[in-house]
């Protein structure tokens, strides 16, 4: 909601404040301007990115106009069904864990948290740690640097998306100049018509400077930074994971342990202690 109201914005008082300076509206419509640069920029896309890129660029725009994946509640659920895995382990042994962790599909932990069930990478990131500590992984510096490792790795991978995007933004400017030297040269090969055709030629290559720039800095630049926040965002849920497993490994109880994990949370997202302590009363209930 925020974002379409910021893409108005961004439109009402470009055009407001031109019509306000008594500016005249239909010398801004320049179509074939446009074309060579947003048309341009996108082709350029094409040759720069993999089709993986470029599907998962689509995918991400998208989702920034949508609700945040990570909110209070679903954090909230996390730890909630961390503290029930790592209370499992510690009253019934590791062994009572193997049948979730091998098929969590089938898992009558997991289902009880559908947030966290329906999230594939998330409940594959879980059960691979999960299981190497059944096997004998316990020593939380090992199991630390291996989650570092895969964390950097998504992180690398969600970054190519937004770098992608401002690269494209940082290029239209330049070509906003290759649109307007195209308007100049049309309108040299017009110079024996009457100033006023002069002008509009004139007019019309100046717009494609102000459309390179505009579209740059107005429209597809925050996207870019509105796509990297998302992605950085939704890494929290995996670092969460991560910091309350560590704590567990270090011999913390599970209450202690998902502590750890509510605390790296941002502000906004973070459930209170007290929300916490009864999300998990109600879990040990079930």
């Amino acid at each position: 909601m925020y974002k379409l109201l910021g893409h108005i914005g961004v439109v009402a008082f470009t055009l407001g404040g031109y019509l306000l300076n008594k500016g005249h509206l239909m010398v801004l419509w320049q179509p074939f301007e446009f074309l060579i640069i947003f048309g341009t920029a996108c082709m350029a896309y094409l040759i720069a990115n993999s089709p993986h890129v470029i599907r998962q660029t689509m995918y991400d725009i998208k989702s920034i106009y949508k609700k945040e994946k990570f909110g209070k509640p679903q954090y909230l659920e996390l730890l909630s069904m961390l503290y029930l895995v790592f209370k499992t382990a510690r009253t019934k042994g590791w062994l009572a864990l193997e049948q979730h962790i091998e098929n969590p599909v089938d898992s009558d932990i997991f289902k009880k948290f559908p947030g966290f069930y329906a999230d594939s990478g998330a409940v594959t990131f879980l059960c691979d740690y999960l299981r190497l500590i059944s096997l004998g992984a316990e020593k939380p510096h090992e199991i630390e640097a291996l989650m570092d490792q895969e964390i950097e790795t998504q992180l690398q991978e969600r970054s190519h998306i937004s770098h992608a995007v401002q690269t494209m933004a940082d290029g239209m400017p330049a070509l906003g100049i290759v649109a307007a030297v195209l308007g100049v040269i049309h309108t040299m090969g017009a110079i024996t018509e009457p100033p006023e055709v002069l002008g509009h030629l004139i007019a019309g290559a100046l717009v494609g400077t102000f459309l390179g720039v505009w579209l740059s800095y107005g429209f597809v630049a925050p996207i870019a930074s509105a796509i990297k926040e998302r992605n950085d965002n939704e890494l929290k849920y995996f670092l969460c994971m991560k910091t309350s497993i560590l704590a567990y490994l270090q011999g913390a109880a599970p209450p202690v342990a998902i502590e750890f994990g509510r605390k790296i949370l941002l502000h906004d997202t973070q459930p209170t202690f007290l929300e916490v302590e009864e999300a998990t009363q109600n879990v040990s209930t079930t």
